[in-house]
């Protein structure tokens, strides 16, 4: 009797530590369980904790490219203000200038030989127009008002020949540049030529070759020839 007690006595004890054993190894096993656990989540907060910081630094880059536009804006925004200023001072220097230039034009054209008279008027008076107009760049009125000096510029330089009146006789006119301006009529009977210094017409038939002649050139109907026209003498000669 006593031999079986103590051999579950012996048992108990054996299950006992075996049970504790099980329970240890248990513990230890929720134990490293819970360390893996913390080392993923500390992995994890590592990881984010250096997605931040990267977060951080891109935005301090980002803020810093900004800020360096947004100098750059203003620093351009600062030259345009002075070019717009200096803009302003050149346009109230410029219109009285291209004013002054449309007068002398004007002038020049009442004083030079009356040819193509309705179209000049209507071209300086479509300038004058073009000056009061607020919706008309400076760069343009200044072009328009040159291109006109070009056009004065070159009709001393060309021969021409076109219809017109004096009174109320159709004629030809033939303009050799600046120097002459005779008439034909139509019928070829009539001749005459423009005194500047008595500012009249002047019938004149001892020209009326060169006058025929001189529009057949200008007509591109016969080649360049040499032509006698009437010039004004200087003023003071005797």
């Amino acid at each position: 009797m006593l031999s079986t007690g103590a051999a579950a006595q012996s048992s108990a004890t054996l299950d006992k530590a075996i049970a504790e054993q099980a329970g240890t190894e248990q513990a230890a096993q929720q134990t490293q369980s819970r360390v893996d656990q913390l080392d993923d989540e500390a992995r994890r907060a590592v990881n984010e904790y250096r997605a931040v910081i990267q977060e951080a630094q891109s935005l301090k880059r980002y803020n810093e490219q900004l800020a360096l536009q947004v100098k750059s804006q203003t620093d351009e925004m600062h030259t345009m203000q002075t070019q717009l200023g200096q803009v302003e001072n050149t346009a109230r220097e410029i219109v009285p200038l291209l004013q002054r230039m449309l007068t002398t034009l004007e002038e020049f054209v009442a004083l030079d030989l009356p040819f193509l008279q309705q179209e000049r008027a209507e071209r300086i008076a479509g300038l004058k127009d073009m000056m009061a107009r607020a919706d008309v760049t400076i760069a343009e009125k200044y072009r328009r008002i040159t291109e006109a000096y070009q056009v004065e510029m070159e009709y001393g330089r060309t021969l021409e020949a076109y219809q017109g009146k004096i009174g109320e006789k159709t004629v030809e006119f033939l303009r050799t540049g600046r120097v002459s301006l005779m008439y034909q009529t139509l019928d070829g009977s009539d001749s005459g030529y423009w005194d500047a210094s008595a500012k009249q017409w002047v019938g004149d038939n001892s020209y009326q070759n060169a006058v025929t002649a001189g529009l057949k050139i200008a007509k591109k109907q016969a080649a360049p020839d040499l032509l006698t026209v009437p010039v004004a003498a200087p003023t003071g000669a005797q």
